[in-house]
């Protein structure tokens, strides 16, 4: 066993893997763990520190403890002949009896006392099917999304109660209009009938009026030869008496 391993133990030992497209940030963590009865201080460096943010990046473990550290890349254009640049060491050193500041550590340290463990990253592109996965569970995104939303808008049962109630007085609303309706209906049908009433005994009266006064030309057409007789008789009497005489 070697000396870095009896101090500390990483895990994962050797690489340090991120999955891409590398749109978003990539997370991996990284398990230190000391398995010696002393303190031990650490400190993690990496060759291209403006693409990661490393939580924690130094502090103290405790005998028998571990701390995990999230190492965390941030969004890049992935290439290829890049990811040979990215490498991590943990550096690492026993705490002195009473330690109290970390930086007076390590720059009083000896460079026999500092051990030194290195990582490779290693960047893994997603297949092809791992594409359509992502595209199925982006499309099925929005559609869970649109269910909750429409679990969301059911209305509780104090607001079903409130609709069941304007849905009553919207009936009986309804009702008073189709009754309002049908009593305009039975006014406007007496109305006609009315005017039908009306017009037939006009029609009637006018029938009882015409016959009367054919009734009357007919009485004076039959009159005027009558008269005219009776004037003609005057006339005829009226000769015959002055001849006569």
């Amino acid at each position: 066993m070697s000396k870095q391993e009896q101090i500390l133990i990483l895990d994962p030992p050797n690489d340090l893997k991120f999955k891409g497209p590398f749109t978003d940030v990539v997370t991996t963590n990284l398990k230190l763990k000391n398995p010696s009865e002393r303190k031990v201080c650490f400190k993690v460096k990496t060759t291209a520190p403006r693409r990661y943010c490393v939580r924690p990046n130094s502090g103290v473990i405790e005998p028998g403890s571990s701390v995990t550290v999230s190492v965390m890349l941030q969004p890049f254009d992935y290439d290829p002949n890049e990811k040979s640049k990215h490498k991590f060491m943990v550096q690492t050193i026993f705490a002195p009896p009473n330690v109290s500041d970390l930086e007076a550590v390590w720059k009083d340290a000896k460079p026999d006392d500092l051990m030194d463990s290195k990582l490779r990253c290693i960047f893994e592109l997603p297949s092809e099917n791992d594409k359509v996965n992502d595209i199925d569970s982006n499309k099925a995104a929005p559609v869970l999304n649109a269910s909750k939303q429409d679990g969301s808008s059911v209305p509780k049962p104090s607001s079903a109660s409130l609709d069941d109630t304007e849905m009553r007085k919207l009936m009986e609303e309804c009702k008073r209009l189709q009754s309002e309706v049908m009593k305009f209906a039975d006014e406007n049908r007496q109305l006609k009938d009315e005017g039908l009433r009306m017009r037939k005994v006009a029609r009637s009266d006018n029938i009882v009026s015409n016959p009367g006064g054919v009734m009357g030309r007919d009485h004076g057409s039959n009159s005027l030869p009558s008269l005219l007789v009776v004037i003609a008789a005057i006339f005829i009497g009226f000769f015959l008496g002055k001849f006569i005489l």
